[in-house]
């Protein structure tokens, strides 16, 4: 009886698919390629398959005999958040921690764009206004408090430290230290950590722990010269609650790569809140080449893992969400 793993994704090359060729015929498995074009032929392939490497949630849900699916996203809260995708309640579900290296960059990019003053220097452009002399920051001295310090959060705080900054301060849900950071408290610390924020980084999954972990009284707890960049679930932040200090000047800016709704409708209030930058979810953007290669780098050495009978190093606790 032959062993199938079929992988339906749009981003392969030849030679991703021929390193996930190779590492599959060490077990004795064989891979059936598809694109999401050929959703149909997926769909009426995957409940032969014992392996599924894709982001389709249906091609799931069709997988009677699925033993591993993989993620190739990092988030996977609306897997979690419905059991019934999964036929097979044995599943295994991993994701794809290798979004570090380009969310990394995106949130030095944003933090830069808002010490540098670019959101009012922006308007002023589009005013056709050639006007200087507003006060700006530096990331160099800084204190930043990153709330998540997993891959991605050891990352930032990485490129963070590249660039001067004084202080680095790690939130996780159990205090543990992290590699990169000056010191770590538990999220039950979150309140006393805030008001040293100058810079607050947020790459929370979305579990109903993080619902809204930054609340309107967490938001009044940090600084005026404070600056918010969430890249890691919408759901995570008070969205009203940031638009009123934000157009009260309260906080000095923000940027969001997420929100609550996606896509955010055109008449949404956040599309005219002060001091605010807006990126539509691009943040881990899989058009980066690094980005893809590690995606199939990561899932042919959980292969790897698969085929010996290894715990998989990426399997996500489904009652927890990550």
């Amino acid at each position: 009886m032959s062993r199938d793993i079929c992988v339906c994704l749009d981003f392969l090359e030849d030679h991703h698919r021929t390193q996930i060729e190779n590492t599959a015929a060490r077990g004795g498995m064989s891979v059936h390629f598809f694109t999401p074009d050929q959703r149909e032929q997926a769909l009426a392939f995957v409940p032969q398959a014992e392996v599924l490497y894709s982001n389709i949630p249906a091609l799931l849900q069709a997988g009677r005999q699925l033993k591993w699916y993989c993620c190739c996203y990092a988030g996977v809260d609306n897997y979690c958040a419905h059991p019934e995708l999964f036929p097979n309640d044995e599943c295994v579900l991993t994701n794809s921690n290798v979004y570090g290296l380009t969310i990394a960059e995106h949130t030095v990019m944003a933090a830069l764009m808002l010490l540098r003053r670019m959101p009012e220097y922006m308007d002023r452009v589009a005013r056709h206004e050639w006007t200087g002399g507003l006060a700006i920051g530096s990331i160099h001295g800084i204190t930043a408090v990153l709330l998540g310090t997993g891959q991605i959060g050891q990352c930032v705080a990485e490129r963070l430290r590249a660039l001067g900054a004084a202080r680095i301060i790690g939130v996780n849900r159990s205090g543990r230290p992290a590699p990169g950071f000056d010191e770590t408290h538990p999220t039950g610390e979150l309140d006393a950590v805030l008001p040293k924020a100058e810079l607050l980084v947020m790459a929370v999954p979305g579990t109903g722990e993080t619902r809204h972990i930054l609340s309107r009284e967490r938001i009044a707890l940090l600084p005026e010269r404070a600056y918010v960049i969430n890249v890691g679930r919408g759901g995570a932040v008070d969205q009203q609650a940031l638009m009123d200090a934000l157009n009260a000047g309260r906080i000095a800016g923000a940027a969001l790569d997420v929100v609550e709704p996606e896509p955010l409708p055109p008449e949404h209030p956040l599309w005219e809140t002060k001091n605010l930058l807006i990126t539509p979810h691009v943040s881990g953007n899989l058009t980066l080449a690094y980005t893809r290669d590690r995606n199939v780098d990561s899932f042919c050495e959980e292969l790897g893992n698969y085929i010996a009978g290894r715990p998989l190093a990426h399997a996500v606790d489904r009652t927890r969400g990550y």
